[in-house]
């Protein structure tokens, strides 16, 4: 079995991820193949962490544009990405994965609180850990929340999943023939282009605290496996210079 090149990864997966295709919350199909990609990781002995949107069930900022309050939006936000983990930890463990959903915010019937020590314990037992309710805290990303926890659990990388998008382009390719790929980006040049890699905030934590983004299509079968096992998918996101394909 090939050596792995990440032994301790974070893969953010935004709501809309468990969509899929259908007009429901949660595709049970695309739920069980997030598990198994998860489960190739843990073949290889790679400390799994996982950190999940909520857009799925609950969008906030279009409540917000409603006039709803935005703290309060937030915090519905943070419940949505509870249920998310709960049905992700279920799909894992109904495959043999031991997992551990913990939250930002007390919900002690359901799952653990977050506690930085003892989530690194669980990985250092095997467990897969999922992250939930971001950082606990109104006003701030599920992104950033990947970033907070990532450094945290001393991450080596953060596997960001884009659906239906293979890495990082100059312009949208759906709308400009011309746009190209990068294969490699700096931190400081993603920030000026202003492109799509995480909210600002998260990006920048990740530039100040050295931690690498992997942007990747996580619905091409392999994908996850083949980056932790080092090979070149996706853009890569640090701080050296940037390359084009």
């Amino acid at each position: 079995m090939a050596e792995p090149r990440y032994r301790r990864v974070l893969l953010k997966l935004s709501g809309e991820a468990l969509a899929g295709d259908r007009e429901q919350a949660i595709d049970a199909t695309v739920l069980d193949y997030y598990a198994s990609e998860i489960a190739t990781l843990r073949a290889h002995h790679v400390d799994v962490a996982v950190v999940l949107g909520g857009g799925n069930i609950w969008r906030g900022s279009r409540a917000i544009e409603r006039g709803m309050d935005a703290a309060q939006s937030h915090y519905m936000g943070m419940l949505a990405t509870i249920i998310n983990a709960l049905a992700l930890q279920d799909a894992l463990e109904r495959i043999g994965i031991h997992t551990r959903t913990m939250t930002a915010i007390q919900m002690n019937e359901v799952a653990e609180p977050y506690i930085r020590r003892r989530a690194t314990r669980h990985l250092e037992k095997g467990r897969v850990i999922v992250l939930a309710a971001g950082t606990g805290n109104p006003y701030f990303t599920t992104d950033s929340a990947a970033a907070l926890r990532a450094a945290e659990i001393h991450a080596e990388v953060i596997l960001m999943a884009k659906n239906g998008v293979d890495g990082i382009y100059s312009a949208d390719p759906r709308r400009h023939a011309d746009a190209t790929r990068f294969d490699r980006i700096s931190y400081m040049d993603a920030l000026s282009r202003g492109l799509t890699v995480m909210d600002s905030t998260a990006l920048t934590f990740c530039m100040d605290n050295h931690i690498p983004i992997i942007v990747f299509d996580p619905m091409r079968p392999g994908n996850i496996e083949r980056i932790v096992l080092g090979e070149p998918v996706g853009t890569l996101v640090d701080g050296s210079g940037s390359r084009q394909e």
